[in-house]
């Protein structure tokens, strides 16, 4: 129970900025109606309750399950079977991110179902597992991550040429919604156990990093590739109209629960039947493990349907009619301060954020302090926010100003920073990019393009997430810097190479 309620908290700590804000504008600039109010805030109570279970529910049912299959592989000492492991469970594990399910279910309502709900989560989660391999087959080889992250992103960029413009938002949001709260500690927890492969302990906990980054950047060749080979015709987007005339504050949320569910067993039955037949395999668990592990993923089971109902019901729609309404008005300053309110509020409460900057200023001797490293952060996200609204307010302001010119940084970056901030910083932008910019955010982005004279909810109201994920990159390798510079001063030995 003390788990719990310390999930709980954290939760707590991430939906409230946001419900505060839109108590505020609701009753200031964005007027929504008593019911559909009182819907968001049943809406905010599922998430809070939900991503609670379901945060309980990875600690104990499909972290351990990933740190075993991790130990594994590592004992095996075979490559082939380092690569068939990366390729199975990466897939697996991808197909059970709610974030990627959230992202993919709004391209689905925006394109009028011309790109399939599925076909994005099963492209995504291919993309994924083929990075994967390749990120266990670096560690093995001792292949440098800059080096690797450089060949990635030139493709990505040639890519990006042949992407017709409605898929290349899309893409980059596929990479951020990927690194998501399943995602990040399976494939953290197995990259530790595939590192146990090198006797060297230091080079092992620098190359433990990386991975993350390097299967987003499966998500966004894959998805590109898709954009490019599909034979769908040019596609047009518009957003659903909110539904501010019905009085039922739980209708929505019955009607949606059955459906929900199905697709949540569907996304956990992969990672369930890997785990039977490693254990019955390999992993000779004991009964009582295995109870433990069972209970987790009926955890992640509940909390994950509750966690989807109450953004599918309430939390979505509430954000892309405020983003819509903000829009309207005469002054873009409006839209464009409230977007960096929510950028700057959002990452400070992000659960996972408290651990990435814990283990910064962990493996930093405490040289590179807390609370240095969030408020760089909170800045970084918050413009970016705000960014992306300029974004949508100019037809002639292109997503690709911001993302080439930044990637092309942190990639040129990566040459001179210590090699273990290099790992950190690229597998922050998912941490960066969490449940609630997943949901409310990327809403409140699609209403504003939706609302806007001359863009596009498909090529300007998408690429939020993208934007929030490569301000971490920039602002942590800056922090990798300064580190570095300041530990040759004071002749301190750890990571300057």
């Amino acid at each position: 129970m003390e788990v719990l309620r310390e999930k709980f908290r954290e939760v707590v700590l991430a939906v409230l900025p946001i419900t505060l804000i839109v108590s505020v504008l609701n009753f200031t600039l964005t007027p929504l109606g008593t019911h559909l109010f009182i819907r968001f805030l049943a809406g905010a109570l599922f998430i809070v309750v939900g991503l609670s279970i379901f945060l309980l529910g990875v600690d104990i049912g499909i972290t351990p399950i990933g740190n075993q299959m991790g130990a594994s592989i590592a004992k095996t000492n075979k490559l082939w079977i380092v690569v068939i492991a990366g390729l199975v469970l990466g897939f697996a594990i991808s197909v059970a991110e709610p974030d990627l399910h959230i992202l993919a279910q709004q391209v689905e309502n925006i394109t009028s179902a011309s790109i399939e709900k599925l076909s994005l989560v099963v492209v995504v989660s291919a993309g994924i597992a083929l990075m994967l391999s390749l990120g266990f087959v670096r560690i093995v080889y001792n292949v440098p991550l800059n080096k690797i992250l450089t060949c990635l992103y030139t493709i990505v960029f040639l890519l990006a040429y042949f992407t017709p413009k409605e898929f290349l938002a899309i893409s980059f949001d596929s990479s951020g919604a990927t690194t998501g709260a399943v995602t990040v500690p399976f494939i953290l927890a197995l990259a530790i156990g595939v590192s146990a492969l090198k006797k060297d302990s230091k080079a092992s906990e620098i190359d433990s990093f990386g991975m993350v980054a390097i299967a987003s950047a499966g998500a966004i060749i894959a998805v590109m590739l898709m954009g490019i080979f599909s034979k769908t015709e040019r596609l047009t987007g518009s957003l659903p109209a909110a539904d501010t005339s019905s009085l039922s504050i739980m209708g929505p949320f019955a009607e949606k629960i059955p459906v929900i569910a199905a697709e949540v067993i569907l996304a956990l039955l992969p990672v369930v039947v890997i785990f039977a037949i490693f254990q019955k395999i390999s992993f000779k668990l004991s009964k009582k493990a295995v109870r433990r592990i069972v209970t987790g993923l009926i955890f992640a089971f509940v909390g994950l349907v509750l966690f989807l109902t109450g953004v599918n019901g309430g939390f979505m729609e509430v954000g892309s009619l405020i983003g819509r309404r903000l829009a309207l008005f005469d002054s873009d300053l409006y839209l464009v301060s409230v977007g960096f309110i929510l950028g700057l509020v959002t990452i400070l409460a992000e659960p996972a954020v408290y651990v990435l900057t814990h283990q910064v200023e962990e493996v930093t001797s405490g040289y590179v302090r807390r609370s240095l490293v969030m408020g760089t952060l909170s800045i970084g996200v918050g413009v970016a926010v705000a960014l992306a609204m300029v974004n949508i307010l100019s037809p002639q302001i292109k997503l690709w100003h911001f993302l080439l010119p930044g990637y092309v940084l942190s990639i040129a970056m990566s040459y001179y920073v210590p090699r273990l901030f290099v790992g950190i910083a690229f597998d922050s932008g998912g941490v960066a990019s969490g449940p609630m910019t997943a949901t409310f955010i990327l809403a409140f982005a699609h209403g504003a393009a939706d609302a806007a004279e001359n863009a596009s909810v498909l090529a300007d109201g998408f690429g939020l997430i993208a934007m929030v994920a490569l301000t971490p990159i920039i602002a942590l390798q800056i922090l990798g810097a300064a580190f570095q510079i300041k530990s040759k001063k004071g002749g301190i030995e750890g990571y300057e190479e």
